[in-house]
């Protein structure tokens, strides 16, 4: 009796373990990514209507990635400043979460979501280095070299490498030496109508370039010139193709600009005045 109790119990395992390997095996989609960049969230909170004190923020749990407002970029989801410039602006949040992969997972997506932010005014005041650069009123500023041909005075000059601190020493003398570079009696132009343009003009009766565009990173100690057009005695191997410089100094009256590894492989230094 026990005999065939067994034999019953292996044939029902048998016949279950048949009608399970003859079910088709469907295709487990359960470990496939969901991601999808449009269900991204993202807001602009103005501190007044048409402020230009704004706030961004990414609101999706989950997602990392950067802020690009223009002046900057923060990884972070959530990023508040005075931007300086009215009018219509976009601002992007670049999602980097390492699960926004395709559904196969095996492909990233690159995703990004914009906003459009309307400033009418700009009621929250500036950073002192947009007036300083830009001109008191904001109203647009124009700077030229602090020196002369053959004065001697130090306005472009080689400088020790990778050490800001000691952009006063003069290795090489180049402008006030009579070594001038060829733009010297040209001049440089910052405002914000509008964007932050930067127009560079290689002599006093040159015509203008276009299509310049000025930034300061977030704390101010960089600036960089977008364009075709570098600053004055931006030339190799003695500038920087990239249009980045270290800002020395900045006031009203007077800016320094630094490199730290040029064409040359040295240091060099630039130094501005407002034009009178």
């Amino acid at each position: 009796m026990k005999s065939k109790y067994i034999n019953y119990v292996c044939g029902l395992s048998l016949l279950f373990i048949g009608l399970v390997s003859c079910e088709p095996i469907e295709e487990n989609n359960s470990y496939q990514n969901d991601f999808n960049p449009d269900n991204i969230e993202i807001e602009a909170i103005q501190e007044t209507e048409g402020s230009n004190g704004i706030t961004l923020k990414m609101n999706t749990h989950g997602v990392t990635g950067y802020w690009d407002y223009v002046l900057d970029k923060q990884y972070t989801d959530e990023v508040s400043f005075n931007y300086p410039i009215p009018g219509e602006v976009t601002f992007t949040f670049h999602a980097t979460t390492p699960y926004a992969q395709d559904k196969a997972m095996t492909n990233m997506i690159y995703a990004e979501k914009s906003i459009k932010v309307n400033i009418t005014k700009l009621d929250k005041e500036l950073p002192v280095q947009y007036y300083q650069l830009v001109g008191e009123n904001l109203d647009g500023k124009t700077w030229v070299f602090d020196g002369t041909k053959d004065d001697n005075q130090l306005w472009w000059y080689m400088s020790p490498g990778n050490d800001p601190a000691s952009y006063e020493t003069a290795w090489w003398n180049a402008g006030g030496t009579g070594s001038q570079p060829a733009d010297y009696d040209g001049k440089m132009v910052f405002d914000l109508d509008g964007a932050a343009n930067y127009t560079y003009y290689a002599s006093q009766t040159a015509a203008p370039g276009t299509g310049g565009t000025w930034a300061f990173n977030k704390d101010f100690t960089k600036l960089t010139i977008n364009g075709d057009n570098k600053i004055l005695g931006n030339e190799e191997p003695r500038g920087n193709a990239d249009g980045v410089y270290t800002i020395i100094s900045l006031t009203s009256d007077k800016m320094i600009l630094y490199v730290p590894n040029n064409g040359g492989g040295t240091g060099w230094t630039w130094v501005f005045k407002p034009e009178n």
